[in-house]
């Protein structure tokens, strides 16, 4: 039996660099790993095929079996290995839906990985199979495939480079404001970034890196966070726009929508600060969630 966590991530910046012809959008943005985690259980049975069990502690929507993130990914699993499916998972879902953190893309992650583990696949010596197939179930898909606790992502978001950042790291007060928001409708209404504003955004991406690797504090890279998909959701989901105003007010430092939306988040030099932004922030139907960054993954 396998037991492993898929945790999930915000973003510290994204930027959107322009239109693909595949239909997705070419990015620029900063992962991180966060402590809040769905968990996974999965071990091999007798019988044929792949069973999934979901606890949902969160607001996932009943599915087919079928249609859940962590099946296909098994499923994929399988076909990349030429090995006959016998296994059965169970999967308890914290991180709330539709809320830019990445859930399902961690789910399913986690689901190659603990698979990889339960069959004696090398996953380091096979890691080019596995971010296929990564790829194939997601966008955000292969960062969590990653050991690293930070990536910087580009194209899709699928090539990554490693962010080792040093020194202490804030804590995150993390706001899920109990709507959620879906990407594909977010990327729909996006109106188109000029090249020379996208350009200057990545020069702050850099300069973003550059102060985590140098372990430089809050205060002196708080500003430079950024999102530009805010531009389509906040005017959109008045939750949202409230959740990040409130956490503003509160005094937070830094304060960013997470992906797509709909969480928001808010960084704070130590745990005592963030414990006194989630007090003043804790509403009916948000869900508040005191995380830190995974300083390992």
């Amino acid at each position: 039996m396998i037991r492993i966590e898929a945790p999930a991530k915000i973003n510290l910046f994204l930027e959107v660099t322009g239109d693909r012809p595949d239909g997705y959008h070419d990015l620029a943005t900063l992962f991180a790993k966060v402590s809040l985690a769905d968990g996974l259980t999965l071990k091999k049975t007798g019988k044929p095929g792949v069973s999934l069990r979901v606890v949902n502690k969160a607001n996932l929507k009943p599915l087919k079996t079928g249609d859940n993130i962590v099946y296909k990914a098994a499923m994929a699993f399988f076909e990349a290995f030429k090995i006959d499916p016998s296994a059965e998972i169970t999967l308890v879902k914290k991180i709330p839906v539709g809320a830019g953190l990445g859930g399902g893309s961690s789910d399913a992650a986690a689901a190659l990985k603990g698979l990889c583990l339960l069959y004696g696949v090398n996953a380091d010596k096979n890691i080019k199979k596995l971010m296929a197939a990564a790829l194939a179930l997601g966008s955000d898909v292969p960062f969590f495939l990653t050991r690293g606790a930070f990536s910087a992502g580009r194209g899709r978001g699928e090539l990554l480079t490693p962010v080792k950042t040093k020194g202490r790291l804030p804590v995150i007060i993390l706001v899920y404001p109990g709507v959620p928001v879906y990407t594909g409708p977010v990327y729909k209404a996006l109106k188109p970034v000029a090249a020379a504003e996208a350009a200057g955004n990545i020069k702050k991406l850099n300069a973003l890196i550059k102060a985590l690797e140098a372990g430089e504090s809050l205060k002196d890279w708080g500003s430079l966070l950024f999102n530009r998909l805010e531009e389509p959701v906040l005017p959109r989901y008045e939750a949202v726009r409230r959740a990040k105003g409130d956490l503003v007010k509160a005094g937070a430092p830094a304060v960013l929508m997470s992906g797509s939306g709909a969480s928001v988040f808010a960084l704070a030099e130590d745990r005592s600060s963030a414990g006194k932004i989630s007090k003043i922030i804790k509403k009916s139907n948000r869900k508040v969630f005191l995380v830190d960054f995974l300083l390992k993954s």
